[in-house]
């Protein structure tokens, strides 16, 4: 496939230099003092993944470590990449000179995808045309759509090509928030079911050439599946590599985070991708009378007594609370200076979680609402804000059914409701039902009817005496949506959203989605799937005649109908409402940026931004620190947004279950 078709948003320069490509380096020592995680001391991993929740610190983990390799290994060649759609990696050096062994890349997948259809689209087509009943025409109509998911294929395509390239010692990744890391590391299944339909589309192809020209000699689509498979593989290897691979997670001792991160690692486990550190992020010392500071102390507290038994397993690191946002090279390279192995602590004094307090609450949505959107950069309280918003509007019309809903893949509405929720949902106040989509589920769903379907079809065309053995046509079929990238189960997350909204007037969904840049592909699905169902309901009508698959057709059609409406109540200010979430750092306040924009090129009206987490005004030292700093973004987010209205939701204990979270609900609005 040739170099590595990188974007570079903004770079360090960087000599050319290679690793020693020819057999594995020795591992390096550092010529460091300190307590740090064996990966910092010892250069030895080719890749250093950092994942978790939205909002623990991915990105400022990330860059750290990426700094302190490059400061500490001179020698050594280093690159930290992200993978987030949103990505906030170069907003964390914040314009920092960098070492020259240290480049910096945010990957922009959809340019990769336009140069790799660019490039390789003539292979593709000829490989639609050996192995389908379409012609010409109806190929570069599939080629042409833009499907979502498939940036995180560019993605994963993307680190694969650099690994092989071997041009770095180690690369660092700061990726996407978990449920789609997970997905990310689950590519190589995929990919492989990928091949396996790209194999089954070329069987009849490569029958016919040895029966006709006694020839098996590769062609043009031969040798392109191969460069193609060739780093993709490479990069499966590594992720199982106990040597040269090294997952780490990031957390914080919040209760959501907990049982993300242990269902995070307990998929690593299954998937065999090494870890073997995690930390611990924004710990508060446990001293003061500060009754922020206590409250948070021993909400944290409860967690940390959690872990030993969840992770005995593995070294936990504490990575104390900074005064300052982490933001610099100078502010990246001090945080390693204060980490150190997590140890036990006194159990600090119980105190009462204060009364939410809010300012300049924005008005409660009119009774005509039935879609209300949340959406911000991870970890800034989205699900927590969609949930009290749901409790409200419940409150608030008796009369109409609400539902809450999450469609984020790391499912975090059980943790925040502290109730178990499923797909079919679940009863959590009085007209109040919360649910949480599995899309891959949906997806595989539909995947199923439509085997069963063409194996019915296919079983009809065989039993006929004078018919032909139409086997391999019939594998080709079998594999049609293997060929799917991931991410096309989320179109069945929308059509579950669009299913509950109906054309009743009587009910209200509040959904919380995935973080910004996930969502933003969401917010485009309407279109997307349009331009696909357009292209794929045409195709089954030209063919029906050798293809007919009449309830994959009409599931299409019923679809369609769907997206035309979700359309319609986006395009309503009165019917749908997108608020956005933020918090009073200069990282969030970027990402809020990238969101507004995304929203009005898609003609999304944002009435409302929440400024969520807020630090009260106190005595502290710590909280003075923090209250300062987030006043001077505060005024930032006031001359940026200074047509939104602004809500500020002050940090207030612990916000989880239903009657804190009616509580706030009921404080978050005026009616």
């Amino acid at each position: 496939m040739g170099t590595p078709m990188m974007v570079l948003r903004q770079t360090a320069s960087a000599p050319p230099g290679t690793a020693e490509s020819a057999g594995e380096p020795p591992a390096r020592q550092a010529t460091c003092l300190g307590e740090v995680p064996a990966f910092l001391r010892t250069l030895g991993a080719e890749l250093l993944l950092f994942g978790g929740k939205g909002g623990v610190g991915k990105t400022t983990c990330a860059a750290a470590t990426a700094l302190y390799l490059a400061t500490h290994f001179p020698d050594g060649t280093f690159l930290v990449v992200s993978i987030d759609p949103a990505h906030s990696l170069q907003d964390c050096f914040a314009r920092s000179p960098l070492p020259a062994n240290l480049k910096l890349f945010e990957i922009d997948s959809q340019e990769c995808l336009r140069k790799f259809k660019e490039a390789h689209s003539r292979h593709l087509r000829q490989i639609a045309l050996h192995g389908t009943l379409l012609d010409d025409d109806d190929v570069a109509r599939l080629l042409d759509l833009s499907v979502p998911g498939l940036d995180e294929v560019m993605a994963f395509d993307e680190v694969s090509l650099l690994l092989k390239a071997r041009t770095y010692d180690c690369i660092v990744v700061d990726t996407a928030p978990t449920g789609h890391t997970l997905r990310f590391l689950e590519l190589p299944e995929m990919l492989h079911e990928w091949f396996a339909a790209i194999d089954a589309m070329l069987a009849k192809h490569h029958y016919l050439a040895k029966l006709y020209r006694a020839s098996d000699d590769k062609d043009e689509a031969d040798l392109f599946l191969e460069r193609l498979r060739q780093p993709l593989e490479h990069l499966a290897s590594l992720l199982g590599d106990q040597t040269r691979c090294l997952f780490v997670p990031v957390m914080l001792a919040e209760p959501a985070s907990l049982d993300e991160t242990r269902r995070l690692v307990d998929r690593l486990e299954r998937m065999r991708v090494p870890v073997r550190d995690i930390f611990v992020n924004r710990l508060y010392p446990p001293v003061g009378d500060c009754p922020t500071c206590q409250d948070i102390c021993c909400q944290q507290f409860s967690v940390l007594e959690r872990l030993g038994p969840k992770f005995q397993k593995y070294a936990l690191w504490e990575v104390p609370i900074q005064r300052e946002e982490v933001r610099g090279a100078e502010h990246l390279l001090q945080l390693w200076t204060g980490v150190h192995r997590l140890a036990g602590r006194a159990q600090p004094a119980p105190t009462t979680s204060p009364a939410p307090r809010v300012d300049h609450p924005p008005r409660l949505p009119g009774p005509e609402v039935s879609l209300v959107l949340f959406s911000g950069k991870g970890g800034v309280g989205k699900t927590t804000l969609a949930s009290a918003t749901a409790f409200s509007l419940a409150e608030a019309y008796p009369d109409r059914d609400v539902f809450l809903v999450s469609t984020d893949p790391a499912h975090s509405l059980s943790d925040c409701l502290a109730v178990p929720i499923g797909p079919e949902g679940t009863r959590v106040g009085d007209r109040l039902t919360a649910l949480e989509i599995d899309a891959e589920a949906e997806f595989q769903e539909l995947k199923g009817r439509y085997a069963d379907e063409v194996a019915k079809f296919f079983d009809y065309l065989l039993s006929g005496h004078e018919m032909v053995d139409l086997e391999f046509e019939r594998e080709a079929m079998e594999h049609f949506l293997d060929l799917s990238p991931p991410g096309l189960d989320e179109l069945m997350a929308v059509a579950r959203v669009v299913a509950l909204l109906g054309t009743a007037n009587n009910r209200i969904v509040v959904l919380d989605t995935a973080p910004t840049g996930h969502l933003v592909r969401l917010l485009e699905l309407p279109g997307l799937i349009q331009d696909w169902l357009k292209v794929m309901i045409g195709l089954l009508l030209k063919y029906k005649d050798l293809c007919w698959l009449p309830a994959t057709s009409d599931y299409l059609t019923a679809m369609s109908r769907k997206v035309r409406f979700l359309r319609s109540v986006l395009e309503d200010p009165a019917k749908g409402r997108l608020y956005a979430v933020s918090a009073l750092t200069q990282m969030t306040l970027e990402e809020t940026r990238d969101l507004f924009q995304a929203c009005r090129r898609l003609g999304i009206h944002v009435p409302v931004l929440f400024l969520n987490q807020v630090t009260p005004d106190n005595p502290c030292p710590l909280c003075q620190s923090r209250f300062r700093a987030e006043s001077g973004v505060r005024r930032e987010f006031e001359k940026i947004f200074k047509d939104v209205h602004q809500c500020l939701v002050y940090h207030c204990g612990e916000l989880r279950g239903c009657d804190r979270l009616a509580e706030l609900g009921r404080a978050l609005y005026r009616t």
